[in-house]
């Protein structure tokens, strides 16, 4: 397993970004952390729908993500809202995409981002036939997408894989290994020793990192990425993580995976990793902890108050936009719902 930054926040090799880079992506992370936890408790209030946390997991997007150039494609789901906003993304986009507006899932027309994926797997698809077009036009744009262990037994995922290889696209496959598909865990998943060899079926390479090792997540996203733009086809990357809430927030973990379990990955959290190293560095402290805190807490705010001052959709803004000649299941729905709408 690739690792650079041990959990202790101790080099163990050349870290592929200097100081100030690493102390970006801290902050970065830090504010990721504070979104994921501020949409946890909006939905508890009922104002966002239910949301899927990723606390744990943000090396595993942010290093990946910060090693893509801001033409590159990005394909994830539901669970990478901080991969996403990493590449663009809007925070009050992934809000109002979480609350039900599918308004959300339309990002700026200058953000190489897909919408968020709900469907288990799919979305590799997408990615695939992304970096495919890229290498038809004489481009050397990358697609990246991202995906649970769950997800790599669905059928997409080989089509994907298969098709990628075959035909060399530059697609960068993300695995976020985080122990458990819903409450089925990664063992009942595959008897492969790892996801990341799975790679060798289709004629890739396949890396198996400590996806929560900010570090080692840029590092192998970084020449993974060269490769594709090289010329010389996909990767496979399996980033070993945890996540440390529930799968979705109608999700009880407590009933499959033991408490000791999670605290014992508490004390691999790729968060503190990252401060022990810049504190030891001399280029970290409580005040300047405090302040980006605030700030980064002051933006998420003011995205969730940009979300939820959009304008609510009429009739013709949900029904309007399906079909030229509207079906008679759509009108007779457009009906039932006329009442709500118009205060009846």
């Amino acid at each position: 397993m690739e690792q650079i930054l041990t959990p202790e926040g101790t080099l163990i090799a050349d870290s592929p970004l200097g100081v100030d880079d690493v102390r970006r992506l801290y902050r970065s992370m830090v504010a990721a952390r504070l979104f994921d936890r501020k949409s946890v408790a909006l939905q508890m209030q009922g104002r966002l729908a239910t949301y899927a946390p990723f606390e744990g997991q943000e090396a595993a997007q942010v290093g990946s993500a910060a090693a893509m150039r801001s033409d590159d494609w990005m394909v994830a789901t539901y669970r990478d809202a901080a991969a996403m906003w990493m590449q663009g993304y809007p925070w009050e986009s992934l809000f109002l995409w979480r609350s039900g507006d599918e308004r959300g899932g339309r990002p700026p027309d200058d953000v190489p981002v897909l919408p968020p994926s709900i469907t288990v797997g799919a979305h590799m698809l997408h990615a695939v036939g992304l970096s495919w077009a890229a290498k038809l036009q004489g481009r050397d744009t990358a697609s990246v997408t991202y995906f649970g262990d769950g997800a790599t037994s669905e059928g997409d995922f080989h089509e994907a894989m298969n098709f990628a290889s075959v035909y060399s696209t530059g697609t960068v496959f993300v695995c976020q290994n985080n122990g458990y598909a819903i409450s089925m865990p990664t063992d009942r998943q595959t008897s492969s020793d790892t996801i990341a060899q799975k790679a060798d079926a289709y004629g890739m390479p396949g890396v198996l990192v400590d996806g929560n090792d900010l570090l080692a997540m840029y590092d192998a996203t970084s020449v993974a990425l060269a490769r594709a733009r090289a010329g010389d086809g996909p990767t496979l990357i399996e980033a070993l993580t945890y996540r440390i809430g529930p799968h979705t927030t109608n999700d009880d973990p407590g009933r499959y995976r033991q408490r000791r379990e999670e605290d014992e990955w508490r004390l691999k959290d790729p968060i503190e990793r990252v401060r022990r190293y810049l504190e030891a560095m001399g280029v970290w402290d409580p005040a300047w902890q405090a302040e980006i805190e605030n700030v980064e807490s002051e933006v998420i705010e003011s995205a969730v108050g940009q979300a939820e001052a959009v304008e609510s959709q009429d009739l013709e803004m949900m029904f309007g936009g399906m079909f030229e000649t509207p079906t008679q299941n759509l009108i007779a729905q457009r009906e039932l719902m006329r009442p709500h709408l118009e205060g009846e």
